[in-house]
């Protein structure tokens, strides 16, 4: 018998127990008095006529609960055998309307308080004004079990502090771009996170042979992700729609390269456990106008792209780099042609940035735009020399030059309408900063620069910051030429996006445990920068 297999059927007896007694974790009542209930978490997404949400309760549910919204009732549909998880899909509603929310069990009986939900103005609307809330990087376990790699993480006490504050300036919408988890397998540091002796600990080992609707990877994805998502953000967000983009770390790995390994393309499993944790725990996005048919789910949603419209003033355009990367330096890539994203969706993202009536028109990646830090799964060649300086003339090992040139397509695509500001709000990097590309390897684009904003991590940083152990800052591409207003800042931190009509402003926030957690009830923003629309 495999020592792992062993150990693992030792330890039965040990993890039983503990699984029985977890299903989603508890989650503390909020602070603003709202009646949890049986409620452990609750997501909501919106668009202009249909609300999506998932929840998880304490307790099994002997019948499908019910969602009262109006004079509607919708009967959950369970996503999980443990029926404890739920998702409730509601269309056909009104544009722009406030609703009154009320989750029942399947005999009348109330699950938890009532709450405010509204659906998004319609396409043809002309809204004043839009808030957005941006932040990437919130996953991470808590520092629940004291097992090594655990407090390696913001407590989940204190990301729900900045939570609260984010949401004390009402945004319409909040979009959380990527790393939604922490718990890496194969890749680097998998010996100190999912593979490692706490992650047994506190959740068990995945049996990668199996599929993720198996018991037993079923109760490990419920352990090791539960924490991190249902607990973190429990119904703070009840009255926000929220539109989650998925990362490397939400298939279980850091895309990383070397001779022995390169985690993407996600593998079968890989692919399994990011679908299973989007089932579970956040909603799908709820398509986009032109989506290709293929990415459109049959109950009219998309797991990985898709958009967001806000009347006629904000088009956001949503996209994984991850889920269906292809580098053609693989001997198995089943495409001659590197990229991040299909060509279809590339397609349909030129598409509709060419062709959307809004007035500001955002993509959303989950790779950032003009950022690097010398990482192998970036759109840009930049790689540390031996000297530890980011260098892009020299060989990045298994990068394809393929990715850079979607980079410049989808760039041409973005500065060729000239009539409003060419932006890319992304994460991943976990740091704060804006800047321009004013060039791209060497042509320039300065008649229509392209913003790119770093949004703000939310859960790095208790025992340090990436930078530590990349040896270098996210820093610009060297083959761009780039105006950085505020410089990459490995704080803790998120971004308000203000749009009206003639201009965007975003406020950045930032803050540190030095500080004291009382300083987050109490923070502005550190730097303000405006960027009027411009007229072609």
């Amino acid at each position: 018998m495999k020592r792992r297999s062993f150990v693992k059927g030792a330890a039965a007896a040990a993890l039983s127990p503990l699984a029985a007694a977890c299903g989603p974790a508890a989650n503390p009542p909020p602070d603003d008095g709202f009646e949890v209930g049986d409620v452990v978490h609750l997501i909501p997404t919106a668009n202009h006529e249909r609300i999506r949400i998932k929840v998880s309760f304490r307790r099994a549910l002997d019948g499908a609960p019910r969602l009262m919204v109006g004079d509607l009732r919708i009967e959950g549909t369970s996503t999980d055998p443990s029926r404890q998880f739920f998702t409730f899909d509601v269309s056909g509603l009104e544009p722009d309307t406030r609703y009154k929310l009320e989750l029942r069990d399947a005999v009348g009986g109330r699950l938890c308080g009532d709450w405010p939900l509204s659906t998004l103005p319609a396409p043809t609307a002309r809204p004043e004004r839009l808030r957005l809330l941006l932040f990437t990087c919130a996953g991470g376990p808590d520092d629940l079990y004291n097992y090594g790699f655990f407090n390696a993480y913001l407590p989940i006490a204190h990301r729900q502090r900045l939570f609260a504050r984010a949401l004390s300036f009402s945004p319409d919408a909040a979009v959380a771009n990527g790393d939604h988890v922490y718990w890496d397998m194969k890749s680097r540091f998998g010996w100190a996170m999912g593979e490692s002796w706490p992650a047994w600990f506190a959740a068990g080992w995945f049996e990668r042979e199996r599929p993720l609707s198996d018991p037993h990877n079923r109760g490990v994805l419920k352990r090791a992700f539960g924490p991190q998502i249902a607990d973190l953000y429990g119904v703070h967000f009840r009255s926000t729609p929220m539109f989650f983009l998925q990362d490397d770390h939400d298939y279980g790995e850091n895309d990383e390269a070397s001779d022995e390994l390169r985690t993407f393309p996600a593998d079968r499993f890989m692919l399994d456990l990011a679908r299973t944790t989007q089932a579970l725990y956040y909603p799908e996005l709820l398509g986009g106008e032109g989506l290709p048919a293929e990415y459109v789910r049959a109950d009219g949603t998309s797991e990985s792209f898709g958009a967001f419209r806000y009347g006629d003033l904000f088009e956001a355009l949503l996209y994984d780099c991850r889920r269906e990367l292809v580098n053609s330096l693989e001997s198995n890539a089943p495409k001659s042609v590197s990229s991040f994203v299909s060509p279809a969706i590339e397609h349909w993202l030129n598409e509709r940035t060419a062709r959307s009536p809004a007035l500001h028109l955002a993509h959303m990646p989950s790779t950032p735009v003009l950022w690097t830090a010398g990482k192998w799964g970036e759109w840009y060649p930049d790689f540390r020399d031996e000297s530890g300086v980011l260098r892009a003339e020299v060989e990045k090992p298994w990068w394809p030059d393929g990715w850079a040139k979607q980079h410049d397509r989808l760039l041409l695509s973005l500065t060729a309408r000239t009539d409003r500001t060419p932006l890319v709000l992304s994460g991943d990097l976990h740091a704060t900063a804006i800047g321009r590309i004013v060039a791209n390897r060497g042509k320039s684009l300065e008649r229509n620069p392209v913003t790119s904003v770093l949004t703000g991590a939310i859960g790095t940083g208790a025992l340090g910051w990436p930078s530590q152990f990349r040896g270098t800052p996210p820093l610009p591409s060297g083959v761009l030429e780039t105006e950085v207003e505020v410089e990459p800042i490995e704080e803790n931190g998120f971004t308000l996006a203000d749009f009206t009509r003639d201009a965007v402003r975003f406020s950045f926030f930032r803050w540190t445990p030095e500080q004291g957690e009382e300083a987050i009830e109490r923070l502005e923003p550190f730097r303000e920068v405006e960027i009027p629309r411009p007229i072609s």
